[in-house]
């Protein structure tokens, strides 16, 4: 049964730091993709950053590249978020996901496997 868990989440200020974490387990399936998502109050869930965990080839949506860091470890079987000058529009859910195959999908409707998430407020 592959679970997914969060943590690292919390308030921070504007311009501070944050890292989460997504630790992985039950996985069978070869090169797992692991991908973070957000979702603000009142919109949709959006893709944030992916990592294909046996080759490390990354993906970051326009707004958190040069500003987001998306690395894994694979002994410890998890994938961090490391998040830099934050801003208010940062805040949202932050939830990891996986799903068999290699490729890295933008789509939560690709994704199967989901966690609980971590809740990410950024006071202004």
């Amino acid at each position: 049964q592959v679970q997914l868990a969060e943590s690292g989440g919390g308030l921070v200020q504007a311009g501070d730091s944050l890292r989460l974490s997504c630790t992985a387990s039950g996985i069978t399936f070869h090169s797992p993709g692991i991908a973070w998502f957000r979702q603000a109050p009142g919109k949709e869930r959006d893709f944030v950053a992916g990592i294909n965990t046996n080759t490390g080839v990354t993906a970051y949506t326009d707004s958190v590249k040069g500003r987001f860091t998306i690395s894994r470890d694979n002994a410890k079987s998890t994938v961090y978020l490391e998040m830099n000058r934050m801003t208010f529009e940062d805040t949202a859910l932050y939830s990891c996901a996986t799903r068999p195959g290699t490729v890295l999908s933008r789509l939560p409707s690709d994704y199967e496997y989901w966690g609980q998430g971590t809740q990410v407020t950024v006071s202004s």
